[in-house]
C-alpha cells in the first residue's frame, strides 16, 4: 500500500515562515498532514509493521515507555493575551507644602489693613487646601512648581480666573482635534457672584481652579506627547518602552506665553504622518461624522468578468466616491459613460482593477468581498473617526520623528515599507501572523541580514506542533533532515525522551531550497523571535487577506529589502545568496524598523487609508480609552 505525499514546498505554515520539509518516506505523517488535520489517511499509515490499535510509545532508547500513559494531555505553549485594561493609579496631590509659613504670617497683618495686595499670599494659603488627583508625573510636577513659593499663580489673578486660563481652557476644549478626548481635561470655572462675595470661599474656589487647571494642562502635554493609554497593559501583544514626559518646565513657560493656548496646542506630535491623520479627523468631523449618504454593494460571492449583476450601478458608484481624484480623472471616460447597465464589461472591469491596484488589492478584476469593502469606503465617517483617534493614540508611541530612513511594517495592511531621505522608495505585500500566532507591536533596529539561514524551530512549535507526532515516530525529525541538539550535542532525533521536557532540546533546518526561511532573513533582534524573512510558499501573496504565518513576516519581495537595508544591489544580494553558505552579514547603520498595527495609515501621497482590524486591537483600545476617561472624571 503506497501513498503518494506532497512536497515539502507545500507544507503549510508553521513558523514565522513556511514549514518546508524535505521530500518524507511513504506512509510517513508529515507536519503538513499534521496541520491540515489529515488524521484518518495517516493514522492508518503510522507504523504499518504494527498490529492494530495506538502506537506503541518508545523512550530515548527506542523501547517502550512502560507506565506512561500515551494518551496523557499533551503540554501546550500559550501565546500572548489581552488584558482587561488597568488604568494608572490617581493620587491626591501633597499641597502640605504649598503655604509657605512666612508668607502665611505676613499675610495676616497685611489681610489685617485692608491691602488688597495680600489677596495672592492669601489664595496660596488657600491653595494649600485645595484637594486634587494625578497621577505620580503630575502630582510630582504640581508639587515642584507650587511648592516654591517664588512661583505665582499661573491662571488666576486677583480675585478673578485671567486671560491665560481662558486661553489654555479654550485649547483643552480643542483636544479632539488631535484624538483626545475633551472630558479628559474640563475644569470648571468658579461660581462666584460678584455682587455677593464670600472673600474665603471664592478665594478657595480659585485656588482649587488653580491646581485644577494646572493638572488638566499637564495631563495633557504628558498623553499628547507619549499617549493617554500604556500599550503595555493592553496586551502582551504590545511591547514599547512608555516615553518619558518633562513636566517641569510646562508650567513656567504656559505662563510666560504670550498665548498659552497656542503654547499648549504647540506640544501634540507635528511630523507628516500624525498632521495627515489630523488633517482627515477635521475633514471627517466637518462631515458630520456619519450622516452622509452609505453605498451598499450586496454580492453573495464572486462577480467575475463576463458576470451580469444588478450591483454594477452601485460598484460604479462607488468608485466614483471612493476613487482618489487621479484614478477619477484616469478613468472619466468610463465613469460617465456608464448607462446604468448589468453587465460586468470589459470597460468596467478595467475600472476595477485600476481601483484594486490603487487599493494594494490583487487586480484581477474579480470582485470579492475585499474588493467590496473598499469599494464602499469599508467604514461609516463615525467609525473612520474611531480608527483615526486609535492611530493618533498609537503614533503617539513611536517617536514623532521616525527618522529619514526606516522600515514600517503595517500588519492590517499587509504591507511593509522602506523609506529613505525621508521618501518612500521601495514597497511590498508582507504576510504577516494569524489570530492565533499575532505579529506583536513594536519598534526595534534592524542590524543584520542572514543568508542561506537555518530555522531555528521556536519552543512553542515544537511542543504545540512536532511533539504530537514525534511522541508517535520519535524517527520524524531525523527522516526530515532536521537537527536536533539536547544541551549543545547533536542527537538523533529518535534518541530524545520526547515524553519529558523540552526546555533543553533545540531543533533547526539547515539552509536548503525548501528551508522556512528561504533565502535570507532581516534581522532586529528582539524577545519575540520576529523577523522578516524570504519563504518558498508565494501563493499567499497573491491574497488579499495575509494574516497567514506565525507571526514573522514574510517578505513578497524579500532580496528588494535587504538589498535597501544593506545599501547595496539586487544583483549583489543574488551572489550572495548563490553561494549557498549559511553567512550573516552588518547593515552599515542600524535602520528603525516599526511592526506596527494601524487600521488608519497615510500612503506616500498623503492620502488616509483604512485597513479591517484582523486581530480585533481597535477594541481593546478603545476599552483602555473609556476606561481612563472614567478613572479620571472620579475625583472626590
Amino acid at each position: 500500500m503506497t501513498f503518494v505525499l506532497k512536497s515539502a514546498a507545500s507544507a503549510l505554515a508553521i513558523s514565522c515562515g513556511v514549514a518546508v520539509m524535505s521530500a518524507a518516506p511513504a506512509h510517513a505523517y508529515t507536519l503538513m498532514d499534521m496541520l491540515r488535520g489529515d488524521r484518518q489517511r495517516t493514522q492508518s499509515t503510522i507504523f504499518m509493521d504494527q498490529a492494530p490499535g495506538r502506537p506503541v510509545p518508545r523512550g530515548a532508547d527506542g523501547g517502550s515507555l512502560g507506565g506512561l500513559d500515551p494518551e496523557a494531555p499533551l503540554p501546550k505553549v500559550s501565546g500572548p493575551r489581552y488584558y482587561t485594561y488597568k488604568t494608572e493609579t490617581l493620587q491626591f496631590v501633597d499641597t502640605s507644602k504649598f503655604a509657605d509659613p512666612v508668607v502665611t504670617g505676613a499675610v495676616a497683618d497685611v489681610s489685617a489693613s485692608g491691602d488688597a495686595g495680600a489677596e495672592p499670599a492669601v489664595q496660596r494659603r488657600f491653595l494649600a487646601q485645595a484637594k486634587v488627583r494625578a497621577n505620580a508625573d503630575v502630582a510630582k510636577a504640581l508639587e515642584a512648581y507650587y511648592g516654591d513659593s517664588r512661583n505665582p499663580l499661573v491662571w488666576v489673578e486677583g480675585n478673578q480666573v485671567n486671560d491665560r486660563a481662558k486661553s489654555a481652557m479654550a485649547a483643552l476644549a480643542d483636544v479632539a482635534s488631535v484624538g483626545l478626548n475633551p472630558a479628559d481635561y474640563v475644569v470648571q470655572t468658579p461660581d462666584i457672584d460678584p455682587a455677593n462675595p464670600d472673600p474665603a470661599a471664592r478665594d478657595r474656589a480659585l485656588t482649587q481652579f488653580e491646581l485644577e487647571l494646572s493638572a488638566k494642562v499637564l495631563a495633557f502635554v504628558q498623553d499628547t506627547v507619549r499617549g493617554r493609554i500604556d500599550p503595555n497593559k493592553i496586551s502582551g501583544y504590545h511591547d514599547f518602552q512608555r516615553k518619558a514626559v518633562n513636566l517641569t518646565p510646562v508650567l513656567k513657560l504656559a505662563r510666560m506665553s504670550p498665548d498659552a493656548g497656542a503654547y499648549i496646542a504647540s506640544r501634540s506630535p507635528d511630523g507628516p504622518q500624525f498632521e495627515a491623520l489630523k488633517a482627515e479627523l477635521a475633514k471627517l468631523r466637518a462631515a458630520d461624522g456619519g450622516n452622509e449618504e452609505q453605498i451598499v454593494i450586496s454580492l453573495s460571492g464572486l462577480l467575475k468578468p463576463g458576470d451580469s449583476s444588478p450591483e454594477i450601478a452601485n460598484i460604479v458608484k462607488a468608485i466614483g466616491k471612493h476613487g482618489s481624484e487621479t484614478l477619477r480623472t484616469d478613468q472619466a471616460a468610463t465613469l460617465a459613460a456608464y448607462a446604468g447597465g448589468i453587465d460586468y464589461s470589459p470597460d468596467i472591469v478595467s475600472l476595477v482593477e485600476a481601483f484594486q491596484k490603487e487599493r494594494g488589492l490583487k487586480a484581477d478584476g474579480v470582485i470579492g468581498q475585499a474588493t467590496v469593502r473598499a469599494m464602499t469606503g469599508g467604514d461609516t465617517n463615525a467609525s473612520k473617526i474611531d480608527k483615526l483617534d486609535v492611530a493618533m493614540e498609537q503614533a503617539r508611541w513611536l517617536p514623532e520623528d521616525l527618522g529619514s530612513r526606516y522600515v514600517m511594517i503595517n500588519q492590517p495592511a499587509f504591507m511593509a515599507y522602506y523609506h529613505n531621505d525621508g521618501k518612500e522608495q521601495l514597497s511590498m505585500r508582507v504576510v504577516v501572523g494569524g489570530k492565533n500566532n499575532q505579529t506583536y507591536f513594536f519598534d526595534d533596529e534592524i542590524e543584520t541580514v542572514e543568508f542561506n539561514p537555518f530555522w531555528g524551530v521556536p519552543q512553542s512549535i515544537i511542543i504545540n506542533e512536532m511533539l504530537p507526532k514525534l511522541r508517535s515516530d520519535p524517527n520524524y525529525l531525523d527522516q526530515l533532515g532536521y537537527e536536533v541538539e539536547v544541551n549543545g550535542h547533536a542527537v538523533a532525533s529518535s534518541s530524545v525522551d520526547w515524553y519529558g521536557s523540552t526546555n533543553n532540546v533545540s531543533v533547526r533546518q539547515p539552509p536548503s531550497s525548501d528551508n522556512a526561511l528561504g533565502e535570507l532573513k532581516i534581522l532586529f533582534p528582539n524577545s519575540h523571535a520576529i523577523y522578516m524573512h524570504d519563504t518558498p510558499s508565494k501563493s499567499f501573496f497573491k491574497r488579499d487577506m495575509r494574516a497567514l504565518s506565525h507571526g514573522c513576516v514574510r517578505l513578497s519581495n524579500p532580496r528588494a529589502m535587504a538589498a535597501a537595508v544593506l545599501g547595496t544591489s539586487v544583483d549583489d544580494v543574488a551572489k550572495q545568496i548563490a553561494s549557498g553558505q549559511n553567512h550573516a552579514v552588518k547593515v552599515p547603520q542600524k535602520i528603525p524598523v516599526y511592526v506596527s498595527y494601524f487600521t488608519a495609515w497615510p500612503n506616500k501621497d498623503g492620502v488616509v487609508e483604512y485597513f479591517d482590524d484582523v486581530y480585533g486591537r481597535d477594541a481593546y483600545v478603545d476599552k483602555a480609552f473609556d476606561a481612563t476617561t472614567k478613572a479620571r472624571g472620579a475625583q472626590i
